[in-house]
């Protein structure tokens, strides 16, 4: 099974990613990393975007596009998430061509839908897991009193930089502008569900089950 986590900044795609990785055996495809191990891998298509980055470039998306098409030839284990990609029209309609050529088919995009005024509230107080990512917030999942991330155990946290109310209001717009036209994309392919991407963790994650399962 192929899915997409479509939503805004902060709508919990990565957490939700990482509980369909260890319940179902999916694969995260997260941008950020996949040029990360890139990079880092010294094959021809590695090179190329230590290469970009080296310069301060903007990866394309033929680069990322070509990544994507090396991880479908590889291991598909439980299906793949792609997290943070597709952003754009073209973007979406370059991975539908990608995957009719490699014989895949994307059966489900979920969006996480939000609450602006209240996704601003949770991501201010937004910490993470420095070793695993794992997300915890001040208010509503603090980070457990002895100090351990509950899922590795590691001491170090940490918070982004731009989780602030300004530079999210930025980010966001950048959402509404480029991605959100995804949501109308998707559900004319009659591939879209819609969960509330506000609610516990663990709900969250049953909402996401339900639309997989259907």
């Amino acid at each position: 099974m192929n899915i997409i986590l479509l939503g805004p900044p902060g709508a919990g795609k990565g957490t939700q990613a990482r509980h369909l990785v260890d319940g179902r055996g999916m694969i995260q495809l997260s941008t950020g990393d996949m040029l990360r191990e890139a990079k880092d891998s010294g094959t021809e298509m590695g090179n190329m975007v230590a290469g970009v980055m080296a310069r301060g470039e903007l990866v394309t998306d033929e680069i990322v596009i070509g990544l994507i098409k090396e991880k479908l030839q590889g291991d598909t284990g439980g299906g793949f998430i792609f997290d943070g990609f597709p952003r754009t029209l073209e973007q979406a309609d370059a991975l539908t061509r990608l995957m009719d050529a490699e014989g895949q088919a994307l059966d489900h995009v979920i969006e996480m839908r939000v609450d602006d005024t209240a996704l601003v509230e949770r991501i201010t107080a937004r910490s993470t897991c420095g070793d695993c990512g794992e997300v915890y917030n001040d208010k509503t999942a603090p980070i457990p009193a002895d100090g351990k991330c509950s899922h590795c155990g590691h001491t170090e946290f940490k918070r982004r930089a731009d989780d602030n109310e300004e530079s999210l209001k930025t980010r966001l717009m950048a959402y509404y502008k480029q991605t959100s036209p995804l949501i109308g994309y998707y559900y004319a392919k009659d591939k879209l569900g819609v969960v509330d991407g506000l609610g516990d963790i663990a709900v969250v994650q049953t909402s996401i089950a339900k639309v997989l399962d259907a």
